[in-house]
């Protein structure tokens, strides 16, 4: 059974890098994550290291609200399933960069500030895809963007300029969960803004295709990542 990270490697995997995973430590202590999973040395130079889904689900545990009184046991235990197709919103508020799904409560950040924390962000992620895609390809989604697909998304089409749904959800997208494996919905109030987000999508490595509610009879957009 592998043994719960220590307090100085949950101090190193809180700080991490919050779109790559790049950790910074000594040698002993990156080493020691390796043997446990939660981190991988990049083969080419200059051989950093990163956090595995493992490790990013570890600190996403330790960022949670109230982590600090869970037990270490729970670091390494897999989320539940979702069941919902269009949960609310979780809140961005843990201190790192997040991208705006759309319809948060506060209605996000924004601003030239928040333009180049955007524009960092989705370069660091097609950094990620470089050195962690089998074959240094950026044309599409990596790992971590496979175990974080409403924030990947998101950020592929905060990046490219489009508008986040405000609080009333009407006036933007908004990137949902499904029930579906590797798949997420993505809402607009038009045709016109679904076409533009998948396009984005697909130019960012996602594959896409427009599905009508049965219910409500609304439009949306069923997204996956690319796999070639």
């Amino acid at each position: 059974m592998t043994r719960p990270p220590t307090a100085a490697q949950r101090r190193m995997i809180e700080t991490a890098d919050a779109v790559t995973g790049r950790l910074r430590g000594t040698a002993p202590q990156l080493t020691a994550l390796v043997r446990q999973g939660l981190a991988f040395r990049h083969p080419r130079p200059p051989h950093d290291h990163f956090l595995t889904p493992a490790g990013h689900r570890v600190r996403e545990t330790l960022r949670a609200p109230g982590a600090q009184t869970a037990g270490p046991e729970a670091a390494g235990a897999e989320a539940p399933a979702r069941a919902r197709p269009e949960p609310a919103p979780a809140p961005a508020d843990t201190g790192v960069f997040a991208a705006r799904v759309g319809g948060e409560a506060d209605g996000g950040p924004s601003g030239p500030g928040r333009a180049r924390e955007v524009r960092s962000a989705w370069q660091g992620l097609l950094e990620l895809r470089r050195m962690t895609n089998p074959d240094g390809g950026t044309d599409r989604p990596c790992a971590w963007e496979r175990t974080h697909l409403v924030r990947a998304a998101a950020l592929a089409l905060e990046a490219a300029g489009h508008l986040p749904a405000g609080p009333s959800g009407r006036d933007g997208y908004r990137v949902r969960d499904t029930p579906q494996p590797e798949a997420v919905a993505v809402h607009g109030p038009d045709d016109a803004t679904l076409r533009a987000c998948s396009a984005t999508l697909e130019e960012a490595g996602w594959q896409t295709g427009e599905h009508t509610d049965p219910r409500s009879r609304t439009r949306y957009l069923l997204a996956s990542p690319r796999r070639v």
